[in-house]
């Protein structure tokens, strides 16, 4: 996809190179960078200007924080992001249904919303995410991503991403080896200094969810669910930039 975009962005340059054309020098963007995400929209997301502005944006972002994490270490989580109390579950419009009613294990309480399920490097900065309902569990979230990522990176994870099969697939035909902490009936023993090492990467991401959750504020005002699930992309890209 990469080299795919590249020869889309070559190409515009060059033929406006060839018509000799100037941009006004007020401009925010090239012409052959506006032209590029039109070719991207038709490519890949039928012909959607927005999708196809997101993606970049999220792609650029990510790329640029995987050049600047030389020791390919990363992390996979989810935060919580409640629509609404629990006692207001029933007058909901933005969702319906038991699909977005979730736990929170390290609270034991459940809340009603969406999850963000983020890939962050070893200093914290976001690589991938994703939006999910609350009620899709984390290795579920986690099997949706692209998992971009350099041959040989190592992906620290909870006890909640425990998946033999996956694990073994990912480092079979990717080369990424996940290392999620084992519980106490794991068929997979932990060594004790991995176990050390994934206790403590894994905190870098704690640090990274609670400034996320920081710029929630109070209440996320939405009246639609798109416009909902916009702002919490928001919140993690203004994060990351």
């Amino acid at each position: 996809m990469l080299i795919r975009i590249i020869t889309f962005y070559c190409f515009c340059d060059d033929f406006l190179k060839a018509i000799e054309h100037r941009d006004d020098h007020q401009a925010m963007m090239s012409t052959a960078e506006v032209m590029t995400v039109a070719f991207v929209a038709a490519e890949w997301f039928g012909g959607c200007f927005e999708y196809a502005r997101r993606f970049l944006l999220g792609y650029a972002l990510g790329e640029t924080h995987k050049q600047l994490n030389p020791t390919q270490e990363y992390i996979v989580d989810s935060i919580p992001v409640p629509v609404c109390d629990n006692i207001r579950i029933s007058r909901s419009r933005l969702y319906r249904g038991a699909a977005y009613r979730g736990k929170i294990a390290s609270k034991r309480r459940y809340f009603y919303g969406l999850r963000i399920h983020l890939v962050v490097s070893a200093t914290g900065q976001p690589v991938e995410f994703e939006l999910a309902p609350g009620a899709v569990a984390d290795i579920t979230g986690f099997r949706s991503f692209d998992l971009d990522l350099p041959a040989g990176a190592t992906v620290y994870a909870d006890k909640a991403y425990t998946d033999y099969l996956w694990e073994d697939l990912l480092k079979e035909i990717t080369d990424i080896d996940l290392t999620a902490l084992r519980k106490s009936n794991a068929t997979r023993v932990m060594d004790g200094c991995i176990r050390f090492i994934c206790q403590h990467t894994r905190k870098r991401i704690e640090t990274t969810f609670s400034q996320i959750a920081a710029r929630f504020g109070r209440f996320i005002r939405a009246v639609t669910a798109r416009c909902f699930e916009l702002k919490c992309f928001l919140f993690v890209w203004s994060y990351a930039i």
